[in-house]
């Protein structure tokens, strides 16, 4: 099961576990889709991974398996 974590490495915006704007790679490294745009276009900065889309957890599943509550946030030099 995908751990969902609730932000964004990059800008540390919120990204709950039913948002559409998250993206991540295989390590289920976290960005919003506007800091992968401007900043990653050529995948993730850890691991250089594919970004897609990730999966959402909507409704009774997303109560009974909620999302992480561990903020991850990187000193990413393009965040800077």
């Amino acid at each position: 099961m995908l751990e969902l974590r609730p932000n964004c490495e990059c800008c540390d915006r919120d990204l709950p576990g039913d948002s559409p704007d998250a993206l991540i790679c295989s390590f289920e490294c976290t960005f919003c889709s506007a800091c992968a745009a401007q900043h990653f276009s050529s995948g993730c900065p850890n691991c250089g991974g594919q970004l897609s889309p990730r999966p959402t957890r909507v409704g009774r599943a997303l109560h009974n398996n909620p999302a992480s509550t561990q903020r991850v946030h990187k000193a990413h030099p393009a965040c800077a």
